[in-house]
């Protein structure tokens, strides 16, 4: 019988514990080395505010780099932080043993974003993995504005898989 998947950190929570014990830099350091990691993430200049399992919210600026003609945050953009909250929250949800990838993103653009804004990601309790077990989990996600709207809502589908040599 396939037991079930040990409940270690993975490394992209450990180094969120560890650099976040340092006061003022050590979410800027982590942000950072996660766009050093996927590069394609810094474009949107991620903040993480807070990332545990089962949950996680990071902010992202607006600025020129991701307008669209009309000034406000283009969409592509938008799916880009709803990605990186959902690819984090699960990360950090997972046990070492399993890996995660995205296979597939809906999308619902509600209002204009004007103003940074924050991506929230939730993620069930994945402690009951077996160490052999796939799956897929759909990762609901919310992006609102600096007022608190709701600007996104987003459901990314994750693939989870047996790490190799887990």
């Amino acid at each position: 019988m396939p037991t079930t998947a040990t409940a270690r950190t993975g490394p992209i929570l450990a180094a969120y514990r560890r650099l976040d014990r340092l006061p003022r830099v050590g979410r800027r350091l982590f942000s950072l080395a996660v766009g050093v990691q996927a590069p394609y993430f810094a474009t949107i200049r991620p903040r993480f505010e807070e990332l545990r399992p089962g949950y996680a919210r990071v902010r992202a600026p607006l600025r020129r780099r991701v307008k669209n003609h009309l000034g406000t945050f283009h969409a592509i953009a938008c799916c880009n932080l709803a990605e990186l909250a959902a690819g984090t929250a699960t990360d950090a949800s997972l046990p070492a043993t399993h890996r995660w990838i995205p296979k597939g993103m809906t999308v619902q653009y509600l209002a204009k974003a004007r103003t940074d804004l924050t991506g929230t990601a939730t993620v069930e309790d994945l402690r009951g993995l077996r160490a052999d077990e796939t799956r897929e989990l759909v990762v609901p996600v919310e992006i609102a504005d600096d007022h608190g709207t709701t600007v996104v809502r987003a459901e990314i589908t994750m693939w989870i898989s047996p790490a190799r040599g887990a």
